[in-house]
């Protein structure tokens, strides 16, 4: 495997369609940078949630995924489920995020994720930040949208942990789904790390990437 490094990334932009997805989908990578880097940037955005119980449990739930971090929160309040018909809205809401930040990393949706609302704002992602590495995370569902992916980044085993341990103290409205639990989530975890010869990884999808193999 070959190991292609992106220097030491100072600034991060991550983004969800609803509150969870950022911490369900790169929650250890997360954890991995900001412990390893106290004060690193992180400009967050999740479009839908605002005003609502899930708003106070994704600022309470990005705080401890970002130990350390300068975290910059913005939580919308388009409908869940309904994205596509709130394009407007949402690219603007892109926008206005791009303005606020030059980021050495983007981590967003899949463009194939089956989801309709994480497929449009994966989608919209590149319209605005054009020169920029986006690594696409993946979030177990029922649809079985799960697939090859192109990049990882492996957890430790106390990251892995403290990412399932995160995940179901703050967020006590999904604890009721049957697929929100441990198992699940070192599952996918324990999958992807065989993938790349670690224990734990969290996966990512790469739609386009440059390279610089002469520097």
């Amino acid at each position: 495997m070959i190991r292609l490094g992106a220097g030491r990334p100072e600034r991060i932009v991550a983004v969800g369609a609803h509150c969870d997805d950022i911490a369900i989908g790169a929650g250890g990578t997360l954890l991995t940078m900001c412990l390893a880097r106290p004060g690193i940037r992180v400009d967050a955005l999740v479009l839908s949630g605002g005003g609502t119980d899930r708003e106070q449990e994704e600022r309470a739930a990005l705080a401890a995924f970002c130990p350390g971090a300068d975290l910059r929160l913005t939580v919308l309040k388009l409908p869940d489920g309904r994205m596509p018909v709130h394009w407007d809205e949402a690219k603007a809401a892109v926008e206005e995020l791009r303005g606020q930040t030059e980021p050495d990393l983007i981590l967003a949706p899949r463009t194939d994720d089956a989801h309709q609302d994480h497929r449009g704002l994966a989608q919209l992602i590149p319209t605005a930040f054009r020169d920029h590495m986006v690594l696409g995370y993946e979030i177990v569902k029922w649809d079985g949208d799960l697939g090859r992916m192109a990049a990882y980044q492996p957890l430790s085993t106390e990251v892995a942990e403290e990412k399932v341990r995160l995940l179901q103290e703050h967020y006590a409205s999904q604890r009721h789904r049957p697929w929100y639990d441990r198992e699940a989530f070192l599952g996918l975890a324990r999958i992807r790390g065989i993938e790349c010869h670690q224990r734990y990884a969290e996966a990512f999808a790469v739609t386009k990437l440059k390279l610089n193999l002469g520097g």
